[in-house]
């Protein structure tokens, strides 16, 4: 084992492709990890909306009056770090403002910067108050929500339900395979029968009725995803069993009296791994792009979380309205992540010298 490790980093090395994309998904891992740390807008889902500065272009700046109520809740360190803020500041867009003794005067921004009418707040000890510009590098949605911010809490959804799906598939996929493979006979009819109806059903219609069953929201996504892709990796598994069941070794340990379940998985299953991770990385990539397609059509993640399908469902109306990168951006980052996969994917075929 550790000499294909050795010669699985040598050949990455010697790998363009290979070792960018896993630079990329090493990024993206890290992205989604600490997606509340890095995101200029940490509340929850990154969901503050300004409707005032909707749908502005990236690089907008604009002067954000501030309000820091210090009796807020307390939330814990933990909480916060991997849920995002749940009592944010207050803050409100604004074009111009002045102090007057204990009293802060604003004019509420609007697009035409015209706002005859002016607000005022009074300054306390027990309420903070203070204006900064802010900047949105990506601009701003439809309801005036940081974009940049919901791309990056975003990809917790499209990274980690590839985690999800494989697990849960390998769960299925290793345990009735083997199965299948080792027993035969009536047991491997009745394991193919069900992989055999399984497989004639279209996937997307098939994770849609699943979700319809579960109910739409966020782990029920990665649930429905994750029992629709077990499939491939029985097939593949009962085959391999199938072949190494025959093996000296295999017959050795029978007739030592070892149990079968240690047979499987002390003796068989460590030797079938190389297919099954190459599976892996290919059912990562479809399980992002099967999440997309979901969210896309509105059964996957629900409002206000943020997810890169459900983001170009919303926005892919202003592809004619001249605001076509707030569906553009998703998309591309969607694609980026399933192609990295997909290139590592191969490598580990070549590697691992996994035939077809």
């Amino acid at each position: 084992m550790s000499e294909l490790l050795t010669s699985a980093i040598k050949k990455l090395k010697n790998n363009l492709t290979a070792l960018v994309s896993l630079y990329f998904i090493a990024f993206v891992a890290f992205v989604a990890v600490f997606a509340y740390a890095l995101a200029p807008d940490s509340s929850n889902n990154a969901n503050q909306m300004h409707l005032s500065i909707h749908s502005k272009s990236p690089g907008f700046k604009v002067l954000m009056l501030i309000q820091k109520d210090e009796f807020t809740k307390t939330q814990s360190i933990f909480n916060k770090f991997f849920f995002g803020n749940r009592y944010p500041d207050k803050e409100i867009p604004i074009l111009n403002y002045r102090v007057v003794d204990n009293k802060i005067f604003y004019k509420v921004y609007n697009s035409s910067k015209i706002n005859e009418q002016e607000e005022f707040i009074y300054l306390s000890p027990k309420k903070s108050v203070f204006v900064t510009e802010k900047t949105f590098l990506l601009g701003t949605d439809k309801f005036g929500r940081d974009f940049l911010s919901r791309i990056i809490i975003g990809s917790r959804i499209s990274f980690f339900i590839g985690f999800v799906a494989v697990a849960i598939s390998l769960l299925l996929g290793l345990f009735l395979g083997s199965l299948s493979g080792y027993f035969g006979g009536k047991v491997d009819s009745l394991i193919m029968w069900l992989i055999n109806v399984t497989w004639s059903i279209p996937t997307l219609l098939l994770v849609i009725a699943i979700t319809l069953a579960l109910g739409k929201g966020f782990w029920q996504v990665f649930i429905a995803v994750g029992l629709t892709m077990w499939v491939e990796v029985a097939r593949v598994v009962r085959g391999e069993v199938m072949n190494i069941k025959e093996k000296q070794y295999v017959t050795a340990a029978k007739a030592l009296g070892f149990t079968d379940s240690r047979i499987i998985l002390r003796h068989i299953l460590p030797n079938i791994m190389a297919p099954v991770i190459v599976i892996s990385a290919a059912n990562f990539a479809g399980a992002i792009l099967i999440e997309s397609g979901l969210s896309f059509l509105g059964i996957g993640a629900q409002p206000p979380i943020s997810s890169w399908g459900a983001m170009i469902k919303a926005h892919y109306n202003d592809i004619i309205l001249g605001k076509a990168y707030l569906a553009v951006i998703p998309g591309i980052c969607i694609m980026s992540l399933v192609m990295a996969f997909m290139l590592i994917g191969n490598f580990l075929r070549d590697v691992l010298d996994v035939k077809s």
